[in-house]
């Protein structure tokens, strides 16, 4: 066998990436592997329903760099001339509350280990996802994901390089007995794997029969529910299987905000959809269009801290708010914060911290029926934590709770935190326009915005918005930009009172896919070229 001599992840010239069109499916995502699942289930019989959760279950397999089975999720659904939306992020432990972290000598949570984790809500929205709206069964829907995980696969090259990042980090930062199963699954043999290299997880192609066989019982009641208790209480965990037997996802009315006679939809609270729609509601009524690049990246960059502002003081699981979320995208709150876009860079009042980790991915069939979804850890693994012989990674969300007893978000025992991922979806006139989808932590309301204007404001197609320079807000009147951006345009923010940090890395500019369904029929896709991403279309 000869090994080449050449580097997967080098390359000396721009590529271009086209948009995609297709017919009768096509499945986007941050993997080629799972883009074709997704596809697989469609040739099968399967609608875009299923397509989506076996794309789904196939990246928490070959992309644990983001996201894993013990992920959360969100969607939006069209279907039946309707969309429909999922929350399925989970709750804290019972145990989790103010007074456990002070006795254990703590100010706040740790970024990794068990106290972060909550229960994981993925596996629920693939089995709530398929039982009401899909055509096939899970286990089918499953199948090529655990195929993936007991056959191994190819680690894909943007992947391989966040995998051996993440890797260095980890072991810097983690050494308990509770991360050995974690190293053990994912640095075999001490490494993490290069692009190229075959990676499985048969633990995890068990795991994910088993959650397909029992419709997910077995993971919030069964014998992966007892796996992960009996691991929580060995190695100082707050999470028991009473927590995941009491856990349910949640169906809810996405929210909408008018913007260039379109209706823009996301997730109502706790998710940070609301970040998306206060911005693009306050910049409604300004000409983008009529700007220069330099102005319009500032106006977006003010619209965005304004509704942060609002968002981290207010965001929180929806039974706790001081105020209602349709309140915050009324017109009169929308139009007091367009009235505070100044000339140059405002101090907002909040910082925000800089994490992220997650996979967006899309999904439509011919028959009209379209999901935009999301599935993340957070900060890239997670918490660090693997349940000993499941193959499951698990998410570390509660590190999103504020530690302060007042604040609507402060920690709390079953409780849901402010969370960063968010779905997107597009209609106009009633009718499907289609998902689109940005994620990266805190940048995913700005990517939302800054794709969002490159369509509908520049009249730029799928592909070349999500190929534009990016922006984004850190903290204070911190911003970082993409080289690309060009120096004529980062000196003018700067001159605004931006102070601008330019990096050639678009790691953390977020990783996006758009699937917009045209007048004919015919569906138009795009995926996004800071990431591996690929369309699987039929």
């Amino acid at each position: 066998m000869v090994k080449p001599n050449w580097d997967a992840t080098e390359y000396a010239f721009g590529s271009r990436r086209t948009v995609v069109f297709a017919r009768r499916g096509m499945v986007a995502t941050t993997q080629p592997l799972a883009s074709e699942a997704g596809l697989q289930v469609l040739r099968r019989g399967g609608n875009a329903i299923d397509a989506v959760v076996a794309a789904a279950a196939a990246l928490a397999i070959v992309e644990p760099t983001s996201n894993g089975i013990g992920s959360d999720a969100f969607a939006i659904v069209w279907k039946d001339g309707k969309l429909h939306g999922l929350n399925a992020s989970g709750h804290s432990p019972e145990r989790l509350t103010l007074d456990e972290i002070a006795r254990r000598g703590l100010d706040a949570l740790p970024t990794h280990g068990w106290l972060p984790v909550n229960v994981p809500g993925a596996p629920a929205a693939w089995a709530a996802l398929v039982e009401r709206f899909g055509r096939l069964p899970l286990k089918d829907v499953l199948a090529p994901a655990a195929d993936l995980a007991r056959d191994g696969f190819p680690v894909q090259p943007v992947t391989a390089r966040n995998w051996r990042r993440a890797m260095e980090a980890y072991r810097s930062r983690l050494s308990g007995p509770e991360h050995q199963p974690f190293f053990a699954l994912f640095a075999p043999g001490g490494d993490a794997p290069g692009p190229g290299d075959v990676f499985r997880n048969e633990d995890g192609a068990r795991t994910l029969e088993a959650i397909a066989q029992s419709g997910a019982r077995a993971f919030y009641e069964g014998d992966l529910a007892d796996a992960i208790d009996a691991f929580a209480r060995e190695t100082g965990g707050l999470l028991s299987k009473a927590d995941l037997a009491a856990y349910k996802p949640e169906w809810v009315e996405p929210l909408s905000v008018r913007y260039r006679e379109f209706d823009v939809w996301e997730l109502p609270p706790n998710g940070q959809g609301i970040v998306a729609l206060m911005a693009l509601g306050a910049l409604d009524g300004i000409d983008l269009a009529g700007m220069s690049e330099a102005d319009r990246a500032h106006a977006m960059i003010e619209a965005i801290k304004l509704a942060f502002s609002v968002a981290l003081r207010e965001v929180a699981d929806p039974r706790f708010m001081r105020v209602q979320p349709e309140a915050l995208v009324s017109k009169e709150h929308l139009e007091a914060l367009r009235a505070k876009i100044g000339d140059t860079a405002h101090l907002p009042p909040v910082q925000r911290p800089y994490y992220g980790g997650t996979v967006y991915l899309c999904a439509a069939d011919g028959e009209g029926n379209m999901v935009s979804y999301i599935q993340s850890n957070y900060m890239g693994f997670g918490s660090g934590i693997v349940v000993p012989g499941t193959g499951i990674s698990l998410q570390n969300r509660g590190h999103n709770f504020s530690m302060d007893p007042s604040h609507p978000n402060a920690l709390g025992p079953r409780k849901r935190p402010y969370h960063t991922i968010i779905p997107g979806f597009l209609t106009k006139g009633g009718e499907p326009v289609g998902p689109f989808g940005v994620m990266g932590g805190f940048m995913q309301p700005q990517g939302h915005v800054q794709v969002l204007v490159q369509m509908l404001d520049l009249a730029r197609n799928p592909q070349s918005a999500l190929d534009a320079p990016r922006w984004q807000w850190l903290q204070g009147k911190q911003v970082q930009v993409e080289a690309a951006m060009g120096e004529d345009v980062i000196a003018q923010l700067r001159a605004r009172g931006h102070e601008v940090e330019v990096t050639e890395d678009g790691t953390p500019f977020g990783r996006g896919q758009v699937i917009w369904r045209l007048p004919n029929g015919a569906l138009a896709g795009a995926t996004e070229p800071r990431a591996d991403g690929s369309i699987a279309a039929w």
